[in-house]
């Protein structure tokens, strides 16, 4: 159990862990300049001086401040993360004697007990025992300052399974053994249910996330133009020159040099994928428009690192391109356009991407391998031949070539807005070959009967190792008429060429005329609960027995989007412990219309979204899922209705740091 407890360390500097033997946060303000220095222990304890290595193995009581500071280990000094600390131990055996343990001395809580003959014959099984027997004979925890509080708290590793007794036990003795104020902090769901049996005071992991000030969502280095707006949409043109300081997190972005938001969302909305798509330093800072004022508009470096951020003014180049055109470097995979059927998901797997793009072949693969109580809506694949032959018969290929000559539209990134504009109304509004609505119509009518679907994007330029194009392209929402169907697949074709689509794929030096849409008609569901998943530790790519989960009620178009923070979950399939990082933010869902579309209803009170049975079982479909893809780690969106789990979508996770 202790050895499983080092993982955890790079969680620490990660930005959102800790402890060597549990998650801790540690919060404080960092200035836009450089990492603030601590001032005073009350803000940011130093660490241990020279002469209190010369301290004793342990100590019966903490006294005060000095005897903490003697005691205890520092991570990240110097930083917004820095968390001094100590692990005890309570032996149960002796009175339940206390032990402060010198933890730069014994990192482990077995190292110190065998060292000091309380277990000698520490064997695996015994050591579990300590954290999952009711009847053990230690107790082993942590005792950690927090700054966000300011104040001490003692917690102990999420897979611990405490009772409410034990709990109340080990509060009660640290209390009457440590002279400051002091709380209990809980690591999982299962050790809140024992806290309040035991009817112990504590305080949450999600509470200390509120208090957050900083988080790194994709780390790095840029050069570019600070620019603070308040929302995209208001902020005219963005170039990838720019470094962008925003109010709210947007639904889409084109590509820029860097990005700081000052209202926390979900790691997996489509901005953040589209960051570490791009390599591009990322971070949530609270009061980031007024700690960055007085660079709106200068030329600066930001960096975004696991433990910090800084912005500094920096030297203009002398000539900065006026276009981030470029000539084709990645290639995307060529197109099968021999296939014309319109293909059922059933029939599908891996290799038919080459004519129904990745998404659909994806799904096609998962309804053949997921276990029974987790299924794939069904639906249907209109191939890249149809895209292609549509196109063909509007010259579209022509008039984009015309369009990449016309004079300021390389130059001009609001020329390239309106041109892209118009030539997506062409597309959207152009007659509908007759033969293709009889096709897309029967199809529907006789595959899903007629019932509501999305209809959704399946290119070649999405869902790519290297590429996620997350949010780039359209999905229409709730079809229910047959006559908005072939409209709706119109819709999707030309969100080829959306702004943002078209702007990264220049970026990435992906070949405009390469792209090729196919379309995913897809069974709508009336989702319980929705949201996304990663099939490892976000934060650190060794922990593979880990699952990130963020979730909110309804249909789960807000939680890509990101605009408010989703209830976020990490479960460990190791200590079958489920962490809950935050409660959901919302206070309206979105449900499908009978009529068509979407609409928006109002929430209980309730924040709660997922339990812990239905986390376990969505961690295991995720591993299901990754299994069944090759083994490559997976960014998937699900819904739950009723009792089953839907799996709507598996891509590659991008991970912007690698």
């Amino acid at each position: 159990m202790d050895r499983a407890f080092r993982p955890l360390l790079p969680r620490l500097r990660a930005g959102l862990f800790g402890l060597a033997t549990l998650t801790v946060l540690c919060i404080a303000p960092a200035s836009a300049q450089t990492a603030r220095k601590p001032s005073s222990y009350e803000h940011a304890p130093q660490a241990p001086s020279a002469a209190s290595r010369q301290a004793p193995d342990f100590l019966s009581r903490i006294d005060g401040r000095e005897d903490f500071m003697r005691l205890a280990r520092v991570y990240n000094v110097g930083t917004p993360l820095e968390i001094p600390h100590l692990i005890f131990a309570i032996d149960r055996q002796q009175g339940d004697r206390m032990y402060y343990i010198n933890t730069p001395r014994f990192p482990l809580h077995e190292t110190f007990v065998r060292r000091e003959k309380l277990m000698p014959q520490l064997d695996k099984a015994t050591l579990a025992a300590q954290y999952r027997d009711p009847q053990r004979r230690f107790l082993f925890g942590t005792l950690s300052w927090q700054r966000a509080l300011p104040g001490y708290v003692h917690e102990f590793w999420e897979g611990d399974q405490l009772t409410p007794e034990l709990l109340r036990l080990a509060d009660a003795r640290v209390r009457a053994t440590f002279q400051d104020a002091i709380r209990f902090k809980s690591n999982s769901t299962q050790q809140e249910q024992a806290a309040r049996a035991a009817g112990v005071a504590f305080i949450t992991q999600e509470a200390l996330l509120r208090e957050q000030v900083f988080l790194p969502l994709n780390t790095g280095r840029a050069q570019g133009r600070l620019r603070i707006v308040r929302s995209v949409e208001q902020a005219g043109e963005l170039s990838p020159q720019d470094i962008v300081v925003l109010d709210e997190v947007p639904i889409s972005l084109p590509p820029v040099a860097g990005l700081i938001t000052q209202r926390p969302s979900t790691l997996l909305s489509h901005v953040n994928l589209l960051a570490k798509g791009w390599r591009i330093p990322n971070a949530y800072v609270r009061d980031a428009q007024a700690e960055l004022r007085r660079h709106d508009g200068q030329w600066v470096e930001l960096e975004v690192s696991n433990t910090n951020y800084s912005v500094r003014p920096a030297t203009r180049p002398a000539r900065v391109p006026a276009s981030t055109a470029q000539r084709p470097t990645a290639s995307l995979p060529r197109p099968d356009l021999s296939v014309s059927a319109l293909k059922p998901l059933a029939e599908l797997r891996r290799g038919d991407s080459r004519h129904c793009g990745v998404k659909a072949a994806n799904l096609g693969t998962l309804r053949a391998a997921l276990p029974p109580d987790a299924r794939v809506p069904d639906g249907f694949c209109i191939p890249f031949s149809r895209y292609q032959a549509f196109m063909q018969r509007l010259r579209i290929p022509e008039r984009l070539a015309a369009l990449e000559q016309s004079p300021g539209f390389a130059s001009d990134a609001s020329r390239r807005r309106q041109a892209l504009t118009e030539l997506r109304q062409a597309i959207a509004n152009a007659p509908a070959d007759p033969a293709l609505v009889q096709l897309v119509q029967s199809q529907w009518q006789g595959q899903l009967r007629s019932a509501g679907v999305f209809v959704r994007s399946s290119s070649n330029s999405e869902d790519l190792p290297g590429f996620s194009g997350a949010g780039l392209y359209t999905t229409v929402p709730n079809v229910v008429r047959a006559d908005a169907l072939v409209k709706a697949v119109q819709t999707v074709w030309a969100s080829v060429y959306n702004f943002e689509a078209y702007e990264a794929r220049r970026v990435a030096g992906l070949g405009q005329d390469a792209v090729v849409m196919a379309v995913l008609v897809q069974q709508a569901v009336p989702s319980d609960s929705s949201g996304v998943m990663i099939t490892r530790d976000p934060f650190d790519a060794g922990r593979r027995n880990i699952t990130y989960i963020s979730a909110k009620r309804g249909l789960g178009i807000r939680v890509v989007e990101g605009k408010r923070q989703a209830e976020q979950v990490m479960y460990s399939s190791r200590s079958r412990a489920a962490q809950v990082l935050s409660r959901s933010a919302e206070d309206t869902q979105l449900v499908a219309d009978r009529n068509g579309g979407v609409r928006e209803v109002a929430l209980p009170a309730s924040r709660q979204v997922l339990n812990d049975a239905l986390v376990a079982r969505l961690a295991a479909v995720g591993r299901r899922t990754r299994q069944a893809l090759g083994g490559a780690e997976q960014d998937i969106e699900w819904a739950v209705v009723g009792n089953d789990i839907l799996i709507l979508q598996s891509r590659p996770y991008v991970d912007g740091n690698r």
